[in-house]
Order: C-alpha cells, then structure tokens, then sequence
C-alpha cells in the first residue's frame, strides 16, 4: 500500500504545473502568451491582460512589492525585471528560484520570450511568437523614409517642462529605424529623456506619436491631447502628422508590441497618403 502511495505522489509531483509569479506586466502577458498563464498564482497590480490576470491573487505595484505575499503564494518560480536591485537581491535572500529579464528593447524582449519559454519548456511556441514579430517589422520598410519621428510616453493637456519622449535605449527607437527612419531625439546617454517645449521646437519632429493608454480613464479625447501640439511651430503640427495610440498595450514591452508595430504601420501609411 505505502508504495502505490508514493508512486502516486511521484506522478502527481511529476506532472504537476509549475507555481509561477510574475513581477511585471509584460513577464505576466509572456507567460500567458506562451501558453502557461494557468500557472501563474502570483502577479502585480497593472497585469490585467488577458483578462483572466485581473483575478490572480496581487503581490503589489511596481514600487510596492511585497516579498510576504510572494511567499504565502508558494512559488516554484518568480520572474522579475532587472531593473530592481534590491528587489533580486531580497529574492535571493529567501532562496526563491527567480529569473531576472530585460524589456528594453526589441532584441532583450525577444530574447525574454526565448528565456523563459525554455523554462517552461514552451520554445515552439515562442518561435511563433518572435517570427510574427519579425515580419512585423519587415512590413514596415519602405512605406516612408528619412523622417524624425518623436514618441511622447504618457502624455498629458499641458506641455510644461515634465515631457517624457522615447530615448535610443527602448525598443520604440528599434522600431522607428526599422522603418527607415530615425528618432528625433539626438543623444548617446541610456538615460530616459525629460525634455519642454523648446527642446521640442529645436527637435522639430516631422511626425509624433503620443501614447496615451490611459485617456479613456482620464475621460480625454484624442483630439484634447493633440490640440496643444498642434500649437507648436513644428514640422509635425504644420502637417498635420500628429497621432495618439491609446491602446492598453503602447508602453507594454511584452509579446503585444507586434500590436505597437501594426499601429505604427498604420501611421506611416497615413503620413505616405497625405
């Protein structure tokens, strides 16, 4: 009897799902996209896609996360971004089995799915997904060339001297030379750029792009968000080729930005049309 008991228990241990937190939006819609969001136990407080997230148990926010929580939720694996230093180093302490991934841009973010799709033993899957990502991209050659392109993250009615534009270090910038253009942000610094109003003049975008997933919250129209850079003496506002994407994944470094890459196609060809 004790040992059809412990063979059972070595099957059940054997063929059991993985107890999987996720410390981050895009790491939490990967592992559903890989086709393990069943597994996941744990996630943070903005990972609500696909929908089912909105559910799991919540360890805390970006700022705010709660190692009590990430223990009582039993874990066998935790995936963290890299950005957090004492965060890793507080897993390590519990002798958590975590994984740490980059986001940034388009080749750290395509090398995450590969990470951890070879933990979870997912890799075909995570072809699918990096090939669809790629022709993507090679979609958007040559529909408009050799104009400066600005992406304004999280824009808000006023442009006071708080703006934060894409810089060459995330993976819009990625996206933006691929298409054979370049960033109208100039600058070799990592650094995430704040710039105003007379940067902004003396960049003089030839298109720009406002993301603004959160609008609909803030109840404000795409017209409200344009209606100031419209005002600016900049190549952009003089043509017109000013855009909002405010879909809930712009910003998202996850398996999505394939969605960023098909809007962005989108507004080249408007720009080639005009």
């Amino acid at each position: 009897m004790k040992k059809i008991v412990w063979i059972l228990i070595f099957y059940i241990n054997l063929f059991a799902g993985e107890r999987i937190v996720t410390l981050s939006p895009s790491l939490n819609e990967i592992v559903f996209a890989l086709g393990s969001g069943k597994d996941i136990v744990a996630n943070t407080l903005h990972s609500d896609y696909p929908k089912e997230s909105e559910s799991i148990p919540k360890v805390g926010g970006y700022a705010s996360i709660s190692l009590e929580k990430i223990l009582l939720s039993k874990p066998t694996l935790v995936f963290a971004q890299n950005y957090d230093e004492e965060l890793l180093l507080n897993l390590k302490k519990l002798s958590l089995n975590y994984y740490s991934f980059k986001t940034n841009n388009l080749d750290s973010i395509k090398t995450t799915i590969k990470k951890i799709a070879k933990i979870l033993h997912k890799e075909n899957k995570a072809s699918k997904i990096i090939k669809e990502i790629d022709s993507s991209l090679e979609a958007l050659k040559n529909i408009v060339k050799d104009k400066t392109f600005m992406i304004v993250i999280s824009p808000k009615l006023d442009l006071d001297r708080t703006i934060y534009i894409s810089g060459n270090n995330l993976y819009f910038n990625d996206i933006i030379k691929y298409s054979g253009n370049s960033n109208a942000y100039k600058s070799k610094s990592d650094a995430q750029p704040v710039v105003n109003m007379e940067k902004i003049i003396n960049m003089n975008p030839d298109v720009v792009v406002l993301l603004a997933p959160f609008m609909h919250k803030q109840k404000l129209t795409k017209e409200q968000l344009k209606a100031n850079w419209y005002k600016l003496p900049i190549t952009a506002s003089k043509n017109k080729d000013i855009y909002v994407i405010d879909k809930d994944y712009a910003g998202i470094p996850s398996n999505r930005v394939v969605n960023f890459i098909n809007d962005f196609k989108k507004i080249l060809e408007d720009v080639k049309n005009k």
